[in-house]
C-alpha cells in the first residue's frame, strides 16, 4: 500500500537508467519483492546493507540539505504515530469494545431492577400484602402496583387492563378478589403518589433494558455471529467481555475457554488438591443443562471445544456469516443425541465442508449486495455534485448580471436627474417673476411632456446594451 506514484517518481529520477538497484534493510524482503513487482526495480538485501542503511540513517541529515537532525526526528514520530494510528483503525461494525460495554450495563441493569423491584414490593406490600403472592414477578409486579393503585377504587370495570398487565384473566380475577378483602392498612394519597413515581422509574428501566438486549443481539450478529448462534448472545458476550477482546478470545486454547470465569474455583482446588472446575461462562448455555450429570463435564469440553473454533472464525474472516455456528450447533446437539441414545453423529470433516460451501454462497451474496449499494451510493454522489456545480454556475451568472444591471440603473438615475435640474432652473424664475399661483400649477405640463420624449430614447439605449451583452 506504499507504492505510490510518488514512490515511482523518486526511484526513476534518484536512480541511473542503465543500473536500477536498490539497497533495503535485512527486514525489508518483502517490501523489497513489492517494489520488483510493480516498479520493475531489482532490490538487494543482506547483511551488508543493514550497515549502509544503518549508517545512511545516522547521517542522513548531513547528507540532505535543508534537513536538520530535529525534523527528521519529527518526521520520524510523525511516521510512528500514523502507523500506529493505521493499525489501530478497524471496522467500525466489527468493533468489540461496544459489547463488553453493553453486556457490562446489562448486568448491572439486572441487579438495580432487581433491587428496585424488591423495595415496590416492600412498600406497596404494606397497603396490599397478598399481591405478592399472586404476580411472583419483579417487572409485571411494578406494573400492576402503578395500575391498582389504591386497591379500595379497584373495580369490575378495572379487570380488563388488568388482564392485559397480567395476560391471564385467572389471575385479574383473583387480584380483584383479593383486593376487597385484603388485610393490608390504608394508604394515603401522598405515599400513593410516590410509590406510582417509583414503580413507572422500575417500569422505564425494564423497558430500557430490553432495548438494550436488541441492541446486544444486532450488534454480536454483526461481530460475533458464528459464536452468538452457537451458544447464544449473552454468554458469548460475556465471554468475549472476560477475555478482554474477540482476538483475545479466539488465541486462548479450549481448555481455557471451558473453564473461563471460574477462576476462583480453579486455583482454590489447585491450592488443595481438590477437583477442578469443569465450566465456568459456559455453563449458562442450555446445552450443559439438558444433559444428564454424568455427561455434563464431557459436554462442556465439546462446547469449548466449538466455541474456540467459532470465535476463530468470526475473528479472521473478511465478510463474518453465522453458517459455521448453525453447523456447529448441530453438532453439539448430534453430541447430546450419541450422549443418550447412543447414535453416531457425523464428522467433523464433513461437516466443515457443507459449511464452507454454504458460507461461500452466502458470503457471494454479500459482496453482490455491497456492490449494489455501492454502485447506489457512487451515483447519489455524483447527482450530489452534479447539482452543486450547476447552483455554483448559476450564481456566478447572476453574480455577473446583477453588477451590470445595477449600472444601468445608476446610468438612468444620473439622466434624469441631468434633465431635471435644468426644467427646475427654468421654472423657478417664472413665480418669483410673475407672482402668480396659477403658472405654478401648470409648470408640472411640461415636465410630463418631456419625460414622453425622453423615455423612448432611454428604452432604445437599453435594448442597444442588451443586444451588445
Amino acid at each position: 500500500g506504499v507504492l505510490h506514484e510518488d514512490l515511482r517518481l523518486l526511484l526513476d529520477t534518484a536512480l541511473p537508467p542503465k543500473r536500477k538497484k536498490v539497497l533495503l534493510g535485512v527486514g525489508d524482503a518483502k517490501m523489497g519483492a513489492a517494489v520488483l513487482e510493480e516498479l520493475g526495480v531489482q532490490c538487494q538485501t543482506g547483511g551488508v546493507v543493514a550497515e549502509l542503511i544503518r549508517g545512511i540513517r545516522l547521517h542522513f541529515p548531513a547528507l540532505v540539505r535543508g534537513l536538520t537532525a530535529q525534523s527528521a526526528a519529527k518526521a520520524q514520530l510523525g511516521l510512528g504515530h500514523s502507523y500506529s494510528r493505521a493499525k489501530v483503525k478497524f471496522n467500525v461494525h466489527r468493533v468489540d469494545n461496544m459489547i463488553i460495554q453493553s453486556i457490562s450495563l446489562l448486568d448491572q441493569l439486572d441487579k438495580d431492577i432487581n433491587t428496585f423491584s424488591m423495595r415496590v414490593r416492600e412498600w406497596y406490600g404494606y397497603h396490599f400484602p397478598e399481591l405478592i403472592k399472586i404476580v411472583p414477578e419483579n417487572s409485571m409486579y411494578c406494573r400492576v402496583a402503578k395500575f391498582i393503585g389504591n386497591r379500595r377504587e379497584l373495580s369490575e370495570e378495572s379487570l380488563e387492563g388488568l388482564e392485559e398487565i397480567v395476560m391471564d384473566s385467572a389471575k385479574a380475577q383473583a387480584i380483584l378478589e383479593a383486593s376487597r378483602s385484603s388485610m393490608g392498612m390504608d394508604i394515603s394519597p401522598l405515599d400513593l403518589i410516590n410509590i406510582e413515581s417509583f414503580s413507572r422509574r422500575v417500569i422505564s428501566l425494564s423497558d430500557y433494558r430490553k432495548g438494550l438486549q436488541e441492541y446486544l443481539r444486532s450488534k454480536m450478529s454483526q461481530v460475533a455471529p458464528s459464536l452468538s448462534a452457537l451458544i447464544g448472545e449473552v454468554v458469548g458476550a460475556r465471554l468475549i467481555s472476560h477475555a478482554g477482546s474477540l482476538t483475545n478470545l479466539a488465541k486462548y486454547p479450549a481448555s481455557t475457554v471451558q473453564i473461563l470465569g471460574a477462576e476462583k474455583a480453579l486455583f482454590r482446588a489447585l491450592k488443595t488438591r481438590g477437583n477442578t472446575p469443569k465450566y465456568g461462562l459456559i455453563f449458562h448455555s442450555t446445552f450443559i443443562g439438558r444433559a444428564a450429570a454424568k455427561n455434563k463435564g464431557r459436554i462442556s469440553r465439546y462446547l469449548a471445544n466449538k466455541c474456540t473454533i467459532a470465535s476463530r472464525i468470526d475473528c479472521f474472516s473478511e465478510v463474518p456469516t453465522s453458517v459455521f455456528g448453525d453447523k456447529l450447533r448441530e453438532q453439539v446437539e448430534e453430541r447430546l443425541a450419541f450422549y443418550e441414545t447412543g447414535e453416531p453423529p457425523r464428522k467433523n470433516l464433513e461437516v466443515m465442508k457443507e459449511a464452507v460451501v454454504e458460507a461461500s454462497e452466502v458470503v457471494a451474496e454479500v459482496k453482490r449486495r455491497q456492490e449494489k449499494k455501492e454502485k447506489k451510493r457512487k451515483k447519489r454522489e455524483k447527482r450530489r455534485l452534479e447539482a452543486l456545480a450547476a447552483a455554483a454556475e448559476e450564481a456566478a451568472e447572476n453574480s455577473v448580471v446583477e453588477p451590470e444591471e445595477n449600472d444601468v440603473a445608476a446610468k438612468k438615475k444620473k439622466k434624469k436627474k441631468k434633465q431635471q435640474q435644468p426644467e427646475d432652473s427654468e421654472a423657478e424664475p417664472e413665480p418669483e417673476e410673475n407672482g402668480l399661483e396659477e403658472e405654478e400649477e401648470e409648470e408640472p405640463l411640461p415636465k410630463k411632456k418631456r419625460k414622453v420624449v425622453v423615455e423612448p430614447e432611454e428604452e432604445e439605449e437599453e435594448e442597444k446594451k442588451k443586444k451588445k451583452k
